[in-house]
């Protein structure tokens, strides 16, 4: 076994294989999978984003039909050296969807669920399983997955597990399930190594421990090393990470403890790709409560609205959701228009608590809305209570709908991730709320809303970050530092759902300090000796600075048109890179929307209106879809959109492929 300061190592990277290499690899994966094998720049173009800030072409992409299809191209890959990114629907915020390397993506043909069991509350499903057809087959049992985001009619069961995702209802999850976070509700995974090793892991009692270590081969060798692992840094583990319901950013150590039944699989959630492939997943299963109602309670200001949080978490009638959302959320939707006919349902006040409640009869949840607000009103300004669906989703839309309001204000600059989703212990909401408000103020960024899943201490901004000048990175490195101090004093976490990717995998050690930093490395040589799992990415990450789309070197093609994009400054440029990634377009039923038909037969991420978007934003870069007006590989991707305009309702940020399609076609 290698000694222990091997296992630190930094290795070059290696940034992409050579022409020969690659013309290699294509033709084996052809000759050795059922499913479809795509290193043409279209392809590449449509893989070199997702919603974070950050841009990077991969080598090609892979659309596996099954697990054996999975293991071939790892082999493959394995036997050049080159780097793997598994991917599920392509929406994280932080730069782990994209890499220099085989884009493997699940969502087209591996999504199946393999078994719903209600007795155990269990289900079984492949990785690409999107988390709304999950939720369909359990309903049939009263259950539901109780971590839910935003995207969960897009959203797959493998990237939520990849990025240990939360959202809404993770507090349903917390209070009457088994934890917040996706790694909380995770029984079991089938995973495969770089190197080839395919295992199913989950919890592990001493003595099934110790039957695998005395088993040999690479399987015993992994979990010799986890356990030596978590007994060398056992100390740091207990004292530095975060004990609060939102604590994503980092490796989940503490899943290996001996409390925690050294549960493997927990240990990879939120591991973002960087360790293993994951082929299918077991996670539990939470009741659903058919009956619901909501209070949505009026405050003076946000940070009030957070001062009562303690108070809410020790209601005896637990809440299964409760957001926070300001003032200038509020004036954001306002000016762009999104769902406007909903705001006079809120109640007075510059800040807003949306607290749901579940039960089993409509009369138990309206008692327990009433209840609350025996125990909340006397800290409100004003109030409403809302049992109907109709009412219920028209405020769910107001609060779903804070990325597309705030990412593209009117007469405001365009706002950014970078410092999206932090977390804090929630007795701190209030305060920490102040001073990040304050520290906004401070470096000009003042207007951003402030918004989030408060119940649990996460909050959620958009920050008109300038990433396209020197003094702006230089200003968005200093705001985001600081921010990530004031965090952690408050006890927090720099992640409380985003994950660390890129954005946030340089500031670790502000959090974890240097000796669990270390810690995450060896992990990562664990499981990835090679460092080909989605390279750069968390620990030893590539600097915030790199790689940016609209980075200091974004100088686009600016040709006439004869579109004036009176929305986007009048530049076409301005249009294309519209899309902030989230992938609303992704979803497989109508719903409330008609966006994207054509995907919703095709299940191609081409004929998405985020797909058709970064293929313009690629045309106009030059550098890999290189034609311009020529361009067949825009050509392609517009010529089965109907023009029907409902992307230009349905998707949160207005992105206009009728337009620009109509623009493109013209010439």
């Amino acid at each position: 076994m290698a000694q222990h300061t091997d296992l630190v190592r930094l290795r070059p990277r290696r940034e992409a294989p050579d022409g020969r290499e690659t013309e290699s690899l294509i033709e084996e994966l052809g000759r050795e999978i059922r499913g479809e094998v795509r290193f043409d720049r279209g392809s590449r173009g449509l893989y070199c984003r997702d919603a974070s800030n950050f841009r990077m072409m991969p080598i090609g992409v892979v659309i596996p039909r099954g697990a054996d299809d999975v293991v071939a191209t790892v082999e493959a890959c394995r036997r050049r050296g080159v780097p793997l990114l598994p991917r599920g629907g392509g929406t994280s915020l932080a730069g782990q969807c994209v890499n220099t390397a085989v884009v493997m993506d699940f969502t087209k043909y591996m999504g199946r669920v393999l078994e719903i069991d209600p007795e155990r509350k269990l289900a079984r499903v492949e990785a690409g399983a999107i988390l709304d057809r999950v939720r369909q087959e359990a309903s049939e049992h009263g259950l539901t997955v109780g971590p839910d985001p935003a995207t969960h009619d897009h959203c797959t069961i493998g990237g939520m597990i990849g990025n240990d995702a939360c959202g809404v209802h993770a507090i349903m999850a917390e209070l009457y399930g088994p934890g917040p976070r996706m790694q909380d509700n995770v029984h079991d995974l089938e995973v495969l190594t770089y190197d080839g090793t395919r295992m199913r892991v989950g919890a592990t009692s001493d003595h099934e421990r110790e039957v695998i270590e005395r088993q040999g081969g690479r399987r015993a060798e992994i979990y010799r090393r986890l356990r030596a692992l978590r007994d060398r840094y056992e100390g740091p583990i207990r004292e530095r990470f975060p004990d609060i319901p939102r604590r994503v950013s980092g490796y989940s150590l503490p899943c290996l403890l001996p409390e925690q039944g050294f549960q493997v699989a927990r240990a990879l959630s939120g591991t973002e790709g960087t360790c293993v492939t994951m082929l299918d997943a077991t996670v539990h299963l939470v009741p659903s409560f058919p009956c619901r109602a909501l209070l949505v309670l009026g405050f003076e200001d946000v940070a009030r609205a957070g001062d009562v949080i303690p108070e809410l978490r020790a209601l005896e009638d637990k809440p299964i959701g409760c957001e926070g959302l300001d003032r200038n959320l509020i004036e954001d939707i306002r000016n762009e228009g999104l769902h406007a006919e909903f705001l006079p349902l809120l109640p007075e006040g510059d800040a807003f608590l949306i607290v749901h409640f579940g039960a089993f009869t409509h009369e138990e949840a309206l008692h327990k809305t009433h209840r609350a607000l025996r125990r909340l009103g006397g800290e409100a300004v004003d109030h409403r209570v809302f049992t109907d669906a109709e009412h219920r989703e028209a405020i769910w839309e107001v609060r779903e709908s804070g990325l597309g309001a705030t990412a593209f204000v009117p007469h405001a600059h365009d706002t950014r991730p970078g410092f999206e989703d932090s977390a804090v212990p929630p007795a701190a909401v209030g305060p920490y709320l102040r001073e990040l408000r304050r520290l906004l103020r401070e470096y000009g960024y003042g207007r951003a809303a402030l918004y989030g899943h408060f119940a649990q201490g996460c909050v959620h901004t958009r920050i008109p970050f300038d990433l396209g000048s020197e003094e702006g990175l230089r200003r968005t490195r200093a705001f985001t530092r600081q921010a990530a101090h004031l965090c952690v004093r408050m006890g927090g976490s720099l992640s409380g759902e985003h994950g660390d990717g890129q954005q946030r995998g340089e500031l670790l050690s502000i959090v974890f300090g240097p000796e669990l930093v270390r810690a995450f490395r060896e992990l990562k040589d664990i499981w990835d000796p090679d460092g080909k799992m989605n390279p750069g990415k968390v620990f030893d990450a590539l600097p915030r600075s790199a790689n940016l789309a609209l980075g200091t070197g974004h100088e686009p093609w600016e040709p006439k048109t004869r579109f004036p994009f009176p929305h986007d400054h009048g530049r076409i440029s301005h249009a294309a890179r519209r899309c902030v990634g989230v992938g609303k377009c992704r979803r497989l039923d109508h719903g409330s929307g008609v966006m994207c038909p054509s995907f919703m037969v095709l299940h191609e991420e081409r004929h998405t209106t985020r797909g058709r978007a970064h293929l313009f934003f690629e045309m106009l870069q030059g550098d890999v879809v290189a034609d311009g007006w020529k361009s067949e590989e825009v050509k392609e991707a517009i010529g089965l959109c109907l023009a029907c305009k409902g992307c230009v309702h349905d998707c949160p940020v207005h992105v206009d492929i009728p337009t620009l399609k109509a623009e493109f076609l013209s010439h």
